[in-house]
Formats: C-alpha cells, structure tokens, sequence
C-alpha cells in the first residue's frame, strides 16, 4: 500500500501509469530476442541417460543461450570461437564459451555488445574484467561462462587446454 500526505491509503492498482508511444526505428542490429531461462520442473523425472544441468534449468535452454552468444560473438567477428560442455564435469556452470579478439579495444566491443543484447533479453550479466586492460573479460550468466581474450592472452593461459578431453 502507498500511503498519501493526508494518511489515505491509495492502492496500488488505483495508480494510471502514463502511456507514451515508441515510434519503431529500424535498427541495424538483429531483431532475434531469446527467451530468458525458465526453471525446470522439479517434478518431471529424467532418465538415468539424459544429462541434468547443474542449475535446475533444461539443457535445451541453456543450449539455445550458447547458441545466441556463439551467433552474437560471431556476427562481431569474433576469433576462434569454442564451446565446452561442463555438463556433469564441474559444478560451476554447463557451458563455456571461449573466444578472441583482435586487440583489448576489439575484446571490450565485444563484451559491450554482447552485455547489451543479453541484457535486452532479460539477462543480468556479471561482467570481470571490464575496467581492466581488456585483455582478459570473463562474462558470468550462471549456467554459461564467456571468456573473451586477446590472441596473446589467450596463447599465454590456454583456458581450453584445461578442459580438453583426456
């Protein structure tokens, strides 16, 4: 309840919002909005054989999530773009994206980009590294972690060699 100077009491839904009208202006970026992940039901058994993401949320949600910051990465020219499934491997997350830029300028476009569309998706990013030399950004979405570098950085550290199938 929003209380009033003279102590009435205003419900809530009492309140008109202010309608204001958006004109539509085309917009060079794409228009392809992904749904923000839904919990999956606790309920529903799963088979033995059918892997289970960490968080409680269905694969092929989380798929679809990878696939969009791939596709995003990618239409900002990202290099040597990799996916690792983390599914049943670590706790952390399911997946990990991992992906080069040109230079530190390069990798902070990218992160900007990719914060921007994912935030416009329902999404709340947590960005590591964004105030730094941008040569190594880390983007946390819980079930899917993104990690930017450039060439150099990336050759020094080999963040994927960790992960590589024994």
């Amino acid at each position: 309840m929003i209380k009033s100077s003279t102590n009435h009491q205003i419900k809530p839904e009492s309140i008109s919002k202010k309608k204001t009208s958006k004109k539509m202006q085309p917009s060079s970026r794409s228009s392809e909005k992904i749904t923000p992940l839904k919990k999956a039901s606790l309920t529903k058994k799963r088979s033995a054989s059918q892997k289970v993401s960490n968080n409680q949320y269905p694969l092929e949600q989380i798929q679809a999530l990878v696939d969009f910051v791939v596709q995003k990465l990618d239409a900002g020219k990202a290099e040597n773009i990799i996916t690792i499934d983390l599914v049943g491997k670590t706790s952390f997350a399911d997946y990990m994206v991992i992906a080069s830029g040109t230079s530190s300028r390069h990798v902070m476009g990218l992160v900007h980009n990719l914060v921007t569309d994912l935030k416009k998706n329902g999404y709340k990013p947590h960005v590591d590294g964004e105030t730094g030399d941008g040569n190594w950004i880390v983007i946390d979405l819980i079930d899917v972690m993104i990690h930017i570098f450039t060439p150099e950085t990336r050759d020094f550290y080999q963040l994927e060699d960790i992960w590589k199938p024994q």
